[in-house]
């Protein structure tokens, strides 16, 4: 079992930052990948930045020159930095760890964080 516990979401201004934390604990060694889905009202869950244990890193392109995503040293931490956020950034963050598929270049997630609400607005 895998445990993800996220923070860092709140309320921003249009153009302002954020920082993401999502710690991972227990049986992280079998996960290869960490990373952030997103889920705005009335829309589907969709992958925001992913990240391999071999720092092989993923965004999606509406944020990508925005956001970066990095995890620390150890490895059971990942991090979103986002900057320049505007009102289409506004969502639940959902923190996942699962595994990335070299012969498909997908992530697979097999465990997710209670979600964190990112909201911009003015």
């Amino acid at each position: 079992q895998v445990q993800l516990v996220e923070s860092g979401g709140g309320l921003v201004q249009p153009g302002g930052s954020l920082r993401l934390s999502c710690k991972a604990s227990g049986s992280i060694f079998s996960m290869n990948a960490m990373g952030w889905f997103r889920q705005a009202p009335g829309k589907g869950r969709e992958l925001v930045a992913a990240i391999t244990r071999g720092d092989r890193t993923n965004y999606a392109d509406s944020v990508k020159g925005r956001f970066t995503i990095s995890r620390d040293n150890a490895g059971n931490t990942v991090y979103l930095q986002m900057n320049s956020l505007n009102p289409e950034d506004t969502a639940v963050y959902y923190c996942f760890a699962g595994a990335f598929m070299e012969n498909t270049a997908k992530y697979y997630p097999n465990y997710w964080g209670q979600g964190t609400q990112v909201t911009v607005s003015s």
